[in-house]
């Protein structure tokens, strides 16, 4: 493990410390600020029916909250970028602020246009496809992207052929951005797991001597961090599809950055879970008219089996915790070979 200590030390970095600590002070600042002004704006979370019916005291809440890590985020990179005169740190933000641009549409369309449901499913995938497709491409062609991924728990990478890497990572994107906004159903959740799958890739990509990775999952964690000040239970704002988006995008980005989309499967698997619940329940109930969860995604199955909201938020981030350091074991082969 002595190759795995020279790293850290090596790679410790005073930036580091201080973009996570102006990304976490920038959203507290920034809270306070944009809750009342959502209140005035009347920009409240409409519940939505087939809900647990107690989440009808939420409604009315201040949705759109994730501005404010929104802003920390773009404000620690964009320094990160001067100082470091770093392109594919800008290349990452860029694509990550398309995707909380996508949420915020869609919110907008929800809140100001009273349309509950938002932007329709073929809407978001496509803007989410043309999106990610964008950001593989930019990264190949200036050079800080290989069609090379790691293979967790081995010493090695595959190489896969240009065009299927690109439908693979076109697919691994679009699905994170989304499972990560199926999991923003709970006060913390989302940002809670996402400050653990965050900081994991942050200590991934000191590992494997990416800063520019290692700059965008801390500034993510500090705000990630700030905002749940703000959004624990009971939260006083929701992060919306503008916050849940931008997040899953963040995740996703850094997840091809570093060439671990497989990585990301352990590390980010209740992110997977809450995405197979909703798909394994509609399948059933579609095949045999029976539902396996009381509800989904499964964070709710879990409310209607009596567990408190902070109770299924402090188990999922344990897990989450757990699955990180086992993905933390399963990249150590590849760093310590090379």
């Amino acid at each position: 493990m002595k190759e795995l200590t020279d790293i850290f030390l090596n790679g410790q970095d005073i930036g580091y410390l201080i973009l996570f600590l102006m990304s976490l002070l920038i959203t507290l600042v920034t809270g306070p600020v944009l809750i009342p002004w959502l209140h005035r704006l009347k920009f409240g979370q409409q519940i939505l029916e087939d809900g647990p019916k107690w989440h009808k005291k939420k409604s009315g809440t201040p949705t759109m909250g994730g501005i404010m890590f929104i802003i920390a985020v773009t404000v620690g990179t964009v320094v990160a970028i001067a100082v470091k005169k770093d392109i594919k740190l800008l290349i990452m933000l860029l694509i990550t602020l398309g995707f909380g641009l996508i949420g915020f549409i869609d919110d907008y369309v929800k809140v100001v246009k009273k349309r509950n449901m938002g932007l329709t499913a073929s809407q978001k995938f496509l803007l989410q496809a043309v999106l990610s497709f964008i950001y593989i491409l930019v990264l190949k062609f200036t050079g800080n992207l290989t069609s090379e991924i790691i293979i967790p728990f081995m010493e090695r990478t595959i190489e896969m052929p240009w065009w299927l890497y690109f439908v693979f990572v076109m697919f691994v994107v679009c699905g994170t951005v989304n499972a990560v906004n199926l999991t923003d159903g709970l006060d913390g959740l989302a940002a809670g797991i996402t400050v653990i799958v965050s900081l994991f890739f942050a200590f991934a990509a000191v590992m494997t001597e990416d800063k520019s990775a290692a700059y965008l999952a801390i500034c993510i964690a500090g705000g990630c961090i700030g905002f749940l000040f703000f959004n624990k239970y009971p939260a006083r704002v929701f992060m919306g599809d503008t916050g849940s988006l931008f997040l899953g995008g963040a995740i996703s980005v850094l997840a091809v950055g570093l060439e671990m989309p497989l990585i990301l499967v352990i590390a980010g698997f209740v992110y997977l879970f809450e995405t197979l619940s909703v798909i394994m329940q509609v399948a059933s109930f579609k095949l045999t008219g029976k539902r396996i969860f009381k509800m989904s995604p499964i964070h709710h199955h879990f409310e209607m089996c009596g567990w408190k909201e902070t109770k299924i938020v402090c188990v999922f981030s344990a897990v989450t915790l757990i699955l990180c350091i086992i993905a933390f074991l399963a990249i150590v082969p590849y760093v310590t070979a090379h």
